[in-house]
């Protein structure tokens, strides 16, 4: 049935900044509770689902290749803490995971269990069935699971709108009661104090930003008590505790400044300390860490470190700080963790994340070794690991051909024990692809990094189809990891390509700087140099090549829309962040003074205004043709809120020249994350990918 694109009505509004005055049509749409709002996302989603009915075998097809090659009753690898081996099980069916407990054989067992699916595990204890706590709600999102220090209560929060605000409730594992104790707009996180008498957990103020600490006394019926609260509007706030369980830690962080208090975990009603003073431009993060008998926070920090050095300062006066592992223009260090006999390091280098190991003895620290693990392409981190004095130390790593690989590497050999590779059915074979770094260059001549993967039977002569997908924010890296559902693209002959453009952290703080503020334009040029290198080098044809983008990525597809809409065949733009100036100048919509740090603040600075508005989306619409656009958004997401995509397509369609689909696809039960339960999400891509095959394939 032909259902025609609804004609969004046109409200004009005139906004005005800096002596620039811009007619806004369809601003209207903000209002979630207008009538006319919701009716134009449902005629959205009618005539989409007609546009698209034509792939409901294909989609059907690509969600049963998945599920085929998905071992749907399955466990993942326990993780010690205490006298527990604590996993999760998934079972055929079911939509969400089961947490579940069964204990060790003796202290000295550091071997975890090997779990067959299906299987009974002697002395399980099935602690929270997601599956149970979804019933009756459309959407379900498991935010704290939190086990208190002797392992008799389990705190956890659940959000069942999508608008990311979460309900604690607390299960003593004892008896398997539920305590009336019930903290219900949290922000998601629980920390237990030492004793489990005390919960820390946050709330959000009206801009959905994380602003409050509270505690919370087991059993009481009286107000939980405000511990801190952090007025300027620019800082995030959080809780938890260091790897030795010692301390309670409250974190404050900007874009670009941090803060850290800290309390003793055996005195949850005393007062958190500074431990380093906020000054602008200083980022650190601390872990607690005994060296030499003696007690230090080992801090990570740009303090005259573009890309962070790791030091040590003294608990009782972290004025003075020795530092173990410099600053280096070609290494950035992102992470640490620590433990009774070592310490971990995560960092990154030549656009690869990077694991090392430093030995912790009576005399201090010994040299920091590498973990080789043996590809050209790889992403690695380290993994659950809950004990503070442990011989083992738990690492996953995976690429575009390994499917993710859990491994225990044992401190004293360096010996890597594989516990388990995610199993991928239906005979797949990893030599059957191949993966490559290549490098565009840019319109003023630096380098980028592109991943690619495909099948080793590929055609190198520009008729392959291709998806090239980009990020570009935050200092977020897009590492190179397997993934069950892009199978489904590779076998029927696409290429796949990650450009790591300038705004990401692919190689290092320098890479992130230079893609944000009044350098944000490198990333949507080097996007549209990664897209235009592939054609130079026989991936793919331009008439192939699908982008794809999700977020501060959904911002660079509309930006990358309008500078090169001859380079693709098609756009899919998830949860886009395309009205980007419109939020920027709003201090009221969430998160909205934060992100001035990322984009600069348009509403004082008249540069800012000009710059933003001479890239962003919405207001750069042009009367020519686009390539084919599959906007994806939901309605309950709080943090690129769903008009944005929303009043960009009514532009499209008001605007653009030619006859390519524009189309929007509105979610009425999900947020940011989209659809919950890994069925629903399975659907989800594959409905996604038919969209992106039936493209690439037909067009030109």
């Amino acid at each position: 049935m032909n259902v025609p694109p609804p004609v969004a009505e046109r409200r004009p509004i005139t906004r005005s900044h800096h002596g620039d005055d811009f007619v806004d049509d369809y601003e209207w749409m903000r209002d979630k509770e207008d009538p006319a709002t919701l009716a134009y996302l449902e005629a959205e989603n009618a005539h989409t689902d007609a546009a698209t009915a034509h792939l409901e075998p294909l989609r059907q097809q690509i969600f049963d290749e998945i599920k085929a090659r998905t071992l749907e009753t399955d466990l993942s690898v326990p993780v010690r803490r205490g006298a527990w081996w604590y996993y999760a099980r998934t079972v055929e069916g079911q939509q969400y995971a089961i947490r579940c407990r069964c204990p060790i054989d003796n202290a000295d067992d550091w071997n975890p269990p090997v779990l067959e699916g299906g299987a009974e595990v002697p002395g399980e204890e099935v602690l929270l069935d997601s599956n149970i706590e979804a019933e009756g709600h459309e959407f379900f999102s498991l935010g704290a699971f939190s086990i208190n220090d002797d392992e008799s209560l389990l705190a956890w929060s659940v959000d069942t709108q999508g608008d990311e605000r979460y309900t604690i409730r607390v299960k003593d594992l004892r008896t398997g009661e539920v305590l009336p104790d019930e903290i219900p707009a949290t922000s998601g996180g629980a920390t237990w104090a030492a004793g489990g008498t005390h919960l820390f957990y946050t709330t959000v103020d009206e801009a959905w930003r994380p602003h409050r600490v509270w505690r919370h006394e087991l059993g009481s019926t009286g107000e939980d008590v405000l511990v801190l609260e952090e007025p300027d509007e620019r800082y995030f706030i959080g809780v938890g505790r260091t790897q030795s369980e010692r301390f309670l830690v409250i974190g404050l962080s900007s874009k670009v400044t941090s803060e850290v208090r800290v309390l003793e975990a055996d005195d949850p009603e005393g007062e958190f300390r500074v431990v380093l003073p906020r000054r602008d431009g200083v980022e650190y993060s601390l872990e607690h860490a005994v060296i030499g008998g003696e007690d230090h926070f080992l801090v990570l920090h740009n303090d005259g470190a573009l890309n962070f050095e790791l030091a040590t300062v003294r608990v009782d006066d972290p004025s003075e700080r020795t530092v173990i592992i410099p600053g280096s223009e070609s290494t950035r260090l992102e992470d640490v963790d620590v433990f009774a006999q070592q310490i971990v390091v995560s960092y990154r280098r030549d656009a690869l994340s990077r694991i090392g190991i430093m030995p912790l003895g009576a005399e201090g620290l010994g040299p920091l070794t590498e973990i080789d693990f043996g590809e050209e392409l790889f992403t690695s981190g380290v993994g659950a690991n809950a004990e503070w004095d442990q011989p083992l130390i738990r690492v996953g790593v995976g690429s575009f051909i390994t499917p993710a690989s859990i491994y225990d590497y044992v401190v004293e050999t360096g010996e890597l024990i594989l516990r388990k590779q995610a199993p991928v059915l239906g005979g797949y074979d990893p030599e059957d692809y191949e993966q490559h770094r290549t490098w565009a260059v840019a319109d003023d001549g630096v380098r980028v990094p592109v991943s690619v993967v495909c099948r080793k039977d590929t055609p190198r002569d520009g008729t392959a189809p291709a998806l090239i997908y980009g990020y570009g924010a935050y200092e977020a890296s897009m590492d190179p990891g397997f993934s069950v559902m892009r199978l489904s693209l590779l076998d029927r002959g696409f290429v796949f390509a990650i450009a790591h453009v300038r705004g990401g952290g692919e190689l290092g703080r320098h890479w992130y700087d230079d893609g944000k503020m009044l350098h944000k334009r490198n990333t949507f040029t080097d996007f549209v140099a990664s897209a235009r290198h592939l054609v130079a080098e026989g991936w793919t044809s331009a008439d192939r090549l699908i982008a794809e983008g999700g977020s501060a990525g959904g911002l660079l597809m509309g930006a990358v829309a309008n500078l090169a809409p001859d380079a693709f065949a098609g756009i899919v733009a998830s949860v886009p962040f395309v009205d980007a100036l419109t939020t920027i100048l709003d201090p009221r919509l969430p998160l909205t003074v934060i992100e001035w740090d990322e984009w600069g603040n348009p509403l004082e600075d008249p540069d800012v205004y000009a710059y933003m508005k001479s890239y962003s989306p919405y207001e750069n619409v042009g009367a020519h043709p686009y390539p084919a656009i599959l906007a994806v958004t939901s309605l309950h997401d709080t943090r690129v809120m769903y008009v944005e995509p929303a009043k960009w397509v009514a532009r499209l369609r008001a605007t653009a020249t030619g006859d390519a689909p524009i189309l929007l696809k509105t979610e009425m039960h999900a947020g940011h994350g989209g659809v919950s339960g890994r069925y629903a999400s399975w659907k989800e891509r594959a409905w996604e990918l038919a969209w992106i095959i039936d493209r690439a394939t037909s067009a030109g």
